[in-house]
């Protein structure tokens, strides 16, 4: 006991950090997790905790006549009612046309977002096959790639995509999405035979800051862990999604006024372009309530000039990787989403380390390093490629080494200051590229801006910077580094810049830093 004690002291209340250990320890009261060797089916799961939900705005109404997921553009829907039949009906029919698809199976999905996509991911999980989607836009060759490395038996895709495909790389085949065969799979009136995973009962607290009747809008790419997360969670509280296929601005105004959505996830330039844009005021979004940021670290400045246009609707940060399986930390509750910068705190059960990334020493609060994470929802490694697993875990102890640098206050928040790949080497300085697009964000005439290096024979790298103008706008090269200098250290100032339509991004609104670098060397940055 006196051990025990001894460590509890060592573990400061205020920040989490074990100064003897080096790491920061979770300041949320934990989750009980289930025991590691029961199977478990993550659609059981789920499922098990929207039965048991009763939100209060549909007291009196079954849950199953609620919308679960609508799309924005034609208006079709899916009741939970629907939601369950339809994976219970594809569910048997799976199993009765592929007896051989099983836990050690992978099923690769090539569709665009629609109603069906999620009824599958929830079938395919239910009868124990492992899922890998992937982007419907992708190229050949990434798709082939991707095909070659998860080793799917069996495929399903629509007219659109199947050509990406070559029929041969699956044993059990490929399924049409869009076919009469397999829409008939979703309609089966003696789907009560299949004989699910069963979940055991165990406490599970879900802190989550949400209230029931949440519209939630679904701008993400159901591909993405950000996206895949985002539909699970919808269903195990009962909420309602509506989904836009295709992001444009106008649209998603739109939807937000004819639905009364209440909450979506965002990146940091589509809160730069909410709180800038004119066109906010053609549409009625008084129901906002909340935005999930993430994908980049937003900037203090930004934030407060959101919050000065939309005073009611509150910011939730969070942070994750795909390799941590979604959020590892997140802003809870009011008195921590005013702590603008911050990613909020470590989340349940996991830990946290901010190593030095010359020494490898473990850093205490306000020290910047690498963010290293540890915990059940990491990832156990890539699938064939022992290199870049042995590079990323440390798989003695299980760090998870994220390549992105951080640091932890002395109040357990978390900060993102920039990857560590990014970061622009000048002189012997090192440039976080977000902070310079920060500031460049917060310029009146600058709609979008990204930051990345450009080779340089005297510095290594200097900073160049990618402007969108404000239409109408007639601000020139030396007003953006006049603007930049007078705000950083000597060593930070943007010493190119050029003037572009939009910035590329990936679907989770990343910046693509290296096509832009790429544009930027070949000199073909006239041409975006």
């Amino acid at each position: 006991m006196q051990t025990k004690n001894n460590d509890s002291r060592a573990i400061d209340p205020s920040s989490g950090f074990d100064r003897r250990t080096g790491i920061y320890h979770s300041l949320r009261p934990s989750l009980s997790l289930p025991p590691i060797d029961q199977p478990l089916s993550t659609t059981e799961f789920v499922l098990s905790l929207l039965r048991k939900s009763s939100p209060p705005a549909t007291a009196g109404k079954d849950i199953k006549a609620i919308t679960y997921l609508v799309k924005a553009s034609s208006g079709d829907s899916l009741t939970y009612g629907e939601l369950l039949l339809k994976v219970r009906s594809l569910a048997v029919s799976l199993r009765e046309r592929f007896p051989s698809l099983s836990s050690t199976n992978v099923a690769f999905i090539l569709s665009p977002a629609s109603l069906d996509v999620p009824v599958l991911y929830l079938a395919l999980m239910s009868i124990g096959a492992v899922v890998s989607p992937a982007n419907p836009i992708g190229s050949d060759s990434e798709v082939s790639h991707q095909v070659e490395v998860s080793k799917p038996v069996i495929a399903f895709a629509t007219s659109q995509t199947v050509h990406k495909f070559r029929s041969s790389s699956f044993p059990l085949g490929i399924v049409l999405m869009d076919s009469p065969e397999f829409l008939s799979w979703l309609t089966r009136s003696d789907s009560s035979s299949v004989k699910p995973i069963q979940v055991r009962s165990h406490k599970r607290s879900l802190e989550d800051p949400v209230d029931y009747d949440r519209v939630g809008l679904f701008s993400l790419p159901l591909f993405h862990v950000f996206g895949f997360g985002m539909m699970i969670r919808a269903i195990s509280l009962g909420e309602k999604l509506v989904l836009l296929e295709r992001f444009e601005l106008g649209a998603m105004l739109k939807a937000v006024e004819k639905y009364k959505v209440t909450g979506m996830p965002v990146s940091p330039p589509l809160i730069v372009t909410l709180f800038k844009s004119e066109l906010t005021y053609k549409y009625d979004l008084r129901s906002l309530r909340s935005l999930g940021c993430g994908g980049a670290p937003l900037g203090k400045d930004v934030a407060e000039r959101f919050k000065q246009k939309f005073p009611d609707v509150e910011i939730i940060q969070g942070y994750g990787l795909t390799e941590s399986s979604g959020p590892v930390s997140s802003t809870f509750g009011p008195e921590e989403t005013v702590r603008y910068g911050s990613v909020g705190r470590i989340s349940e059960n996991i830990e946290a380390k901010i190593v030095d990334p010359s020494t490898g020493e473990a850093l205490p609060p306000g020290k910047n390093g690498e963010l290293w994470l540890r915990g059940p929802v990491i990832m156990k490694g890539y699938v064939e490629n022992e290199k870049a697993t042995s590079e990323t875990l440390d798989q003695e102890e299980g760090w998870l080494k994220t390549g992105d640098l951080c640091y932890i206050d002395s109040e357990g928040f978390l900060y993102i200051v920039d990857r560590l790949k990014e970061l622009i080497k000048y002189k012997a300085y090192q440039v976080p590229p977000v902070e310079l697009e920060q500031i460049l964000q917060s310029n009146p005439d600058v709609v979008d801006a990204a930051v990345v290096p450009f080779p340089d024979e005297d510095a290594g790298e200097i900073p160049m910077a990618f402007i969108v103008r404000k239409p109408g706008s007639n601000l020139n090269e030396a007003q953006v580094i006049d603007f930049v200098a007078k705000q950083v250290a000597p060593y930070k100032k943007v010493r190119r810049v050029a003037f572009i339509n939009a910035i590329p991004k990936n679907p989770a609104g990343k910046i693509l830093r290296r096509e832009l670098t790429k544009l930027a060397v070949d000199g073909n940055a006239s041409k975006l």
